[in-house]
């Protein structure tokens, strides 16, 4: 398997082309070592602009973004941990998370208690390697398997980490697909972890195959894609564009997009804003299964910043599996054998139905509302009666007929009823084709 240019093709892949698509960004995408500032990141936005026509953003190293600073440039070459016999026990070229991200450089001869302090395992899962961070403070250390830990001798370890923190820029892109007004839907992903294929290689591959098929697309919003460093990027871009963040009228982040979990939805701060209502009213893959909804707390991605009460704008988070909750989550084991094609396409089906009840939210009409109308003379009704229940779609049109009083949207209508908005969208556009209910108009939230 070649993780450089994602030849690999996974089993399920030919039957989702969106899902392969996806993986195979996400597989070029995954062995870059990344962080929240360097060459990590502008090789992932260089791989991203092959995609997407993105404007990239860079902010000095030192400046105030409102209460944080952007930090040093973090350069890394390599590091590796050699034990008493002169064998490499920890080698960053194995993999990007074997290295704190951040570490300062060190070269130095150490005693194994003197080293340990520097080692970080998880002891409760022995076979996989740690993410950890350093980033807003000088220190350093290695991440290893507990079980090759535990191996460790007595002895004398030299230990080489070559790298640098030096006065550079944080980086972050943007690309806008333009509508038909100004107003603007934010569609956010992370590009600060390394090595990890679910959180968020598939978040990132996701919304970048997402923008290149909008491209094909007329629609009423503009649609802001963002890949920033986590917290500070988000930040940056936040003060870089305070002015005209009226636009925002929803937004969505994604991460952790390409496992079998979930789907996960966590509501924005404000509890019932549009894109709230609509994660409700999505199914994710053949199961067509609801998110689980929870709702806002001040910790998790990058939400909470487009969410701080000094901005409050509507944006949630959507994932598959919650974060911090399924055991690879930042270990060595969110690796590409973790997401899968199917996985990744049924995502993007969901963000692709959420966005479209923020472009197709109509209000109906019934046009004959004494009384519910003799569905079979429009070919809409079984001939036959006596059923002991109908269809999905004919309840989806007494839904409609019921609530079309002029006061009531495809959306209020979906979540009244319990059914997909898609169903409801197209039990209504069959009742206006036919002429039982017309359309009062679009909702522009």
């Amino acid at each position: 398997m070649d993780l450089t240019t994602g030849a690999f093709c996974p089993p399920d892949a030919e039957d989702d082309p969106d899902g392969a698509a996806i993986y195979a960004l996400a597989a070029r995408l995954y062995p870059i070592c990344r962080s929240i500032t360097g060459q990590g990141v502008l090789d992932t936005l260089d791989i991203l602009r092959e995609h997407i026509d993105l404007n990239v953003h860079r902010v000095a190293t030192g400046t105030p973004v409102f209460g944080w600073t952007v930090p040093p440039e973090w350069i890394v070459r390599g590091a590796s941990l050699k034990g008493p016999c002169g064998r490499t026990i920890v080698d960053f070229a194995d993999h990007t998370l074997h290295l704190v991200n951040y570490s300062t450089p060190v070269r130095a001869r150490l005693s194994l208690d003197e080293l340990k302090p520097h080692l970080h395992t998880l002891p409760e899962q022995p076979d996989v390697i740690p993410y950890k961070t350093a980033y807003y403070t000088d220190a350093w250390g290695f991440c290893m398997r507990h079980d090759r830990f535990l191996a460790l001798e007595e002895g004398t370890y030299e230990v080489c980490i070559d790298t640098e923190k030096v006065s550079g820029h944080l980086t972050f892109a943007d690309y806008l697909h333009r509508g038909q007004v100004e107003d603007e839907v934010i569609l956010y992903a992370h590009i600060c972890h390394p090595s990890l294929a679910n959180d968020n290689c598939s978040g990132v591959a996701l919304l970048t195959c997402l923008a290149e098929r909008m491209r094909e697309r007329s629609t009423y919003y503009s649609y802001r894609f963002i890949f920033a460093p986590g917290t500070i990027g988000s930040l940056a871009w936040l003060q870089r564009n305070e002015q005209r963040l009226n636009r925002v009228k929803h937004g969505l982040v994604l991460s952790c997009v390409g496992d079998g979990g979930g789907p996960t939805y966590k509501r924005s701060r404000q509890g019932r804003a549009t894109i709230d209502r609509a994660a409700a009213c999505v199914r994710c893959g053949a199961e067509e299964v609801s998110p689980a909804l929870s709702d806002f707390i001040p910790y998790g991605y990058d939400e909470r910043q487009f969410c701080s009460p000094g901005f409050n704008l509507p944006v949630g988070l959507l994932q598959r599996s919650a974060f911090g909750t399924f055991p690879q989550y930042h270990t060595s084991a969110d690796n590409l054998d973790f997401i899968r094609p199917r996985h990744l396409g049924a995502s993007f089906r969901m963000v692709q139905d959420m966005l479209q009840i923020l472009e197709a939210n109509w209000t109906p009409l019934n046009l004959a509302p004494k009384g519910e109308p003799q569905l079979g003379r429009y070919g809409l009704f079984s001939p036959m009666g006596g059923h002991k229940a109908n269809s999905e779609r004919v309840m989806a049109y007494l839904w409609v007929l019921n609530l079309a009083d002029g006061d009531h949207t495809l959306l209020d209508i979906s979540e009244r009823s319990g059914m997909p908005f898609s169903e409801i969208a197209a039990a209504a556009d069959t009742l206006r084709t036919v002429g039982l209910v017309s359309n009062l108009g679009f909702v522009r939230l």
